[in-house]
């Protein structure tokens, strides 16, 4: 899972990202773009390779992507090819400004989030417009052209000119033959409040927050936090009353956002966890493992993590007769121990 942090010039964006990912950017390098890989937080991971003792465990991850300082923001008149660099994100985080400070105007936070938003939507109307020039050259040219191509980007069009992002769109921002134009405003969006350091409250916006996908940070606060030694978080969790890390809570909402869950695979050389969309059949899982264990897909033997925890042991599990054979059609269950049969 990669997502590409947006927002406004000084929303806060490198704090968050300095929050979630720890590592810390160089001042004179907030012109570069940045990535960090972070290890998902999981439990059942930990218990899984305290149980097993493998050689390895391997944690699903999430790529944070920050564009550089110049490659976003509110200059109308830049190139909007600058939309590329987050093309390929499977999210999008949008830090928005809701903290005060000298140099600082009062936070306007759904102004500024509108502000970006709109970005994204002309972003993805100049391609839309673009592409169906070219279709309608090819037309009268008399080109083979796809008609559904052309039905589904001019509904883009239409949603697009309302100022209406293709999120909001289910049908569009999921077909398969648009896929490619990769629309930035059809990416699932989590909003993220900056906050100051002593409040913890999202914003009074109802026009925001009834219609997006909304949390808070106190970007400062988290940015100190990661920076600090488990010890150390521990007490400085408290002292704020902070349940969870900003890099905790950011992940799971960031999974319930693009419908993923985890399974695992266990052994004494390896124990794993392996992210997939919700309602993934047991066949498409195991390819994602291997294309060998799809192409040669015979059964899956799986267990769920809840029948492990009540048995105590895997052994013990199956003389309970809660493992079991599922076919090719099994929905792979969030937290299912699952081991692929495969003849190739």
């Amino acid at each position: 899972m990669k997502l590409g942090i947006t927002g406004l010039p000084q929303s806060g964006k490198s704090t968050v990202f300095e929050a979630l990912t720890r590592n810390i950017i160089e001042t004179g390098n907030k012109s570069k773009d940045h990535i960090a890989a972070v290890k998902v937080p999981d439990g059942r991971i930990d218990f899984l390779s305290d149980m097993y003792k493998p050689k390895k465990t391997i944690y699903a991850q999430v790529e944070y992507f920050l564009p550089g300082i110049g490659s976003q923001g509110n200059d109308k008149n830049k190139d909007q090819s600058i939309w590329t660099k987050i093309r390929d994100c499977d999210a999008l985080i949008h830090v928005v400004r809701n903290f005060a400070g000298f140099g600082f105007d009062k936070p306007e936070p759904y102004k500024d989030f509108t502000e970006l938003d709109q970005d994204l939507i002309i972003a993805d109307l100049l391609i839309v417009e673009k592409r169906l020039e070219r279709l309608e050259q090819d037309r009268q040219r008399n080109r083979d052209i796809n008609k559904e191509e052309i039905t589904l980007l001019k509904e883009c069009l239409d949603s697009l000119e309302k100022e209406i992002p293709l999120r909001k769109n289910s049908d569009l921002s999921s077909a398969h033959i648009l896929r490619g134009y990769a629309f930035v405003s059809a990416k699932p969006k989590l909003v993220l409040f900056n906050n100051e350091d002593d409040d913890d409250k999202v914003p009074d916006v109802e026009l925001l927050t009834s219609k997006e996908d909304c949390m808070i940070i106190r970007g400062k606060l988290e940015q100190e936090l990661a920076q600090m030694s488990d010890e150390e978080a521990e007490d400085f969790l408290n002292e704020f009353n902070i349940t969870a890390s900003a890099m905790d809570r950011v992940i799971k909402r960031s999974y319930e956002l693009l419908g993923l869950i985890s399974f695992f695979t266990v052994g004494e050389d390896e124990v794993r966890a392996w992210t997939i969309k919700d309602n993934t059949k047991a066949a498409d899982a195991a390819g994602v493992i291997h294309t060998d264990f799809q192409k040669g897909f015979i059964r899956a033997e799986v267990l769920s993590y809840d029948d492990l925890i009540d048995a105590g042991t895997y052994n013990e599990a199956r003389k309970k007769g809660t493992v079991r054979l599922e076919g090719k059609e099994y929905m792979v269950q969030n937290g299912d121990i699952i081991n692929f049969r495969f003849n190739v």
